[in-house]
């Protein structure tokens, strides 16, 4: 059965206590919310960043590059209860210089045949899947071994055309959404079909934002927080059969969360893939790859389905190696805090608030190793590679990834 926990709207859910009876205040609102989801990417991740979500880190795989590469990305979002005064729905964020993005980047509402934002689900599968021959065997947590009743064994071929398996993806974790096409009567997002060149590492997102539209009053904030710095991570092939994972801690961090692919190269001819996570129960996918708020975090700290902010390695169990052969695609997210913003101020008391206007800045930081892979020493295990190896030749030959997605060149 697919999840049907898809997004969460918090603003939904906060106006719905306020509403319930005996309540010490009441709210009214907001008019519009806005959603700021920005992003710190580093190693191979860096070289295709762009978004959240599961889709995006599957898209992730289709880049290559040195593991001090850093990328900084911004996602946009700015939703209302109102129609537009002058169709289309258009807005404009404005920076300040140290942004590095001009004056400010162009907010689109959907354009039929042009472009549409993507309404993804904690399930949801990106542009280019396909579906895989063979089968998928899932390992979680932590050790030196797989822990009792692993691996949990999908086969594809058992499964009707089109069908995703079940339960593959995590149902207690969803991907939360504030703004969304489906909860805004106008919406427009960034970047878009007529921008979307990201800001270059070297930008700072401290300082006054205004977002001025055509849905509503502008919304103005002060961000006092940057992007979070970047993972640096390496990979150490242990005695045991096992690959220890090590990371910098970060300490704007909220918790950490890793997962790795094996296998890549078989799934097409119908061999064994491999999917692993560092989660202590079975939860793949849904807000894991996202962005999640930091109560949300250290719920899930508590429940070991997240690593707590103070960890800095996590072991790859022995059995996951062995069963992806040579090569696994390691993937660190970092979960981050976030700044929220609300106008006009709360009022003392319990007079009614009636709120014009909301706005949330998530924060993550991630980042992509090839585990067991010679890119050029760029990538392996080992750690942060070699610049005096010399770099391997390219292959001309296309492989494929975890799900149909395609790798890049020299990756098989």
């Amino acid at each position: 059965m697919r999840s049907s926990l898809h997004f969460v709207s918090v603003a939904a859910i906060a106006a719905m206590l306020a509403a319930v009876p005996g309540s010490a205040q009441k709210t009214s609102g907001p008019k519009e919310r806005y959603e700021m989801d920005v992003a710190t990417a580093s190693g191979f991740a860096a070289m295709a960043a762009g978004g959240g979500g599961m889709g995006s880190a599957l898209g992730m795989m289709l880049g290559g590059g040195p593991d001090s590469k850093v990328a900084h990305t911004l996602d946009l979002r700015l939703g209302s209860n109102q129609a537009p005064t002058s169709p289309p729905v258009r807005a404009d964020h404005y920076f300040e210089p140290q942004t590095k993005l001009g004056k400010s980047v162009p907010l689109l509402g959907p354009e039929p045949g042009k472009w549409a934002p993507r309404e993804e689900t904690s399930d949801t599968m990106p542009d280019g899947f396909e579906r895989p021959k063979g089968r998928m065997l899932l390992f979680w947590g932590c050790g030196a071994k797989a822990g009792p009743g692993q691996p949990v064994i999908i086969d594809f071929a058992k499964l009707a055309a089109g069908q995703m398996p079940p339960n593959l993806f995590t149902s207690t974790v969803p991907r939360i959404r504030e703004v969304t096409t489906g909860n805004s009567k106008s919406y427009a997002g960034w970047p878009n079909s007529k921008s979307s060149k990201q800001p270059p590492k070297d930008s700072s997102l401290l300082g006054a934002h205004r977002i001025a539209g055509n849905v509503g009053p502008d919304i103005s904030f002060t961000l006092a927080q940057d992007y979070m710095p970047a993972l640096n991570a390496s990979t150490a092939q242990q005695a045991d059969g096992s690959i220890l994972i090590r990371w910098n801690q970060l300490a704007p961090a909220t918790g950490y969360v890793a997962w790795a692919f094996g296998g890549m190269d078989r799934g097409g001819a119908g061999g064994d893939m491999v999917w692993w996570t560092s989660s202590s129960a079975r939860e793949f996918g849904g807000g894991l790859w996202d962005w999640l708020p930091p109560s949300v975090v250290a719920n899930l700290v508590t429940k070991k389905i997240v690593m707590p902010p103070t960890q800095t390695s996590c072991q790859i169990p022995a059995e996951v190696k062995k069963a992806s052969g040579e090569m696994l695609m390691g993937n660190l997210n970092a979960f981050g805090p976030e700044a929220n913003f609300a106008y006009p101020p709360k009022p003392a008391g319990n007079a009614v608030w009636n709120i014009d206007w909301t706005a949330k800045v998530r924060f993550r930081s991630h980042t992509m190793l090839m585990i067991g892979a010679d890119f050029g020493g760029m990538g392996a295990a080992g750690g942060a590679g070699d610049a005096s190896a010399p770099a391997e030749k390219p292959r001309k030959k296309k492989c494929k990834g975890p799900l149909g997605i395609p790798l890049p060149d020299g990756a098989c």
